[in-house]
């Protein structure tokens, strides 16, 4: 199985003429972009040593003019899943972490997969699998349950959701 790969930053537009790039860091700490080592690209062919000058300035290794900067712009930075350290509380977790668990209702209901946890800048959200696909907001009061260890959360549908019944949702409870 391959290793899961997170984002971790974006190299933004150039910034002068000797290479120097902006970079966004999703990381809590902006200077926590570079600290699990080496990042790469998202197939993890390509790998970028960045020197961070402020928190969203870097040097890249081998990056000396502003035309090479500037062909990397939108480069998304990624690093291996298992390169991040375990979350110091066992009731934590990597929002990473959620994809591939399945969801299911209070009452055993299945809903599906998460398939991506996604976060536009107004707050996380579930992609869920369908049939029907579902985006969800992922709050307290939609997802009251993670089960790190059962690779299972708990949904509660807002109002505006219908769930219509698919075929062996009588098996929910075995996911």
């Amino acid at each position: 199985m391959a290793t899961a790969m997170i984002l971790l930053g974006e190299i933004g537009r150039p910034h002068g003429v000797r290479g120097l790039v902006r970079v966004r860091s999703f990381t809590a700490e902006p200077e926590d972009l570079t600290a699990y080592g080496p990042l790469t690209d998202e197939a993890g062919s390509r790998r970028f040593v960045l020197e961070l000058l402020s928190a969203d300035l870097a040097r890249i290794e081998g990056v000396t003019d502003r035309d090479q900067a500037a062909r990397l712009t939108g480069t998304r930075l990624y690093v291996p899943r298992d390169a991040l350290p375990p979350p110091e509380d066992p009731e934590e977790y990597y929002l990473s972490d959620l994809e591939g668990m399945a969801a299911v209702t209070p009452e055993g209901q299945a809903l599906g997969r998460v398939r991506a946890v996604e976060d536009h800048g107004a707050g996380a959200f579930l992609v869920l699998e369908g049939p029907p696909e579902r985006l969800l907001p992922f709050t307290h009061a939609v997802v009251p349950e993670v089960n790190v260890q059962a690779r299972r959360i708990t949904v509660v549908l807002p109002a505006e959701v219908v769930v219509e019944p698919q075929p062996g949702d009588s098996e929910a409870g075995a996911a």
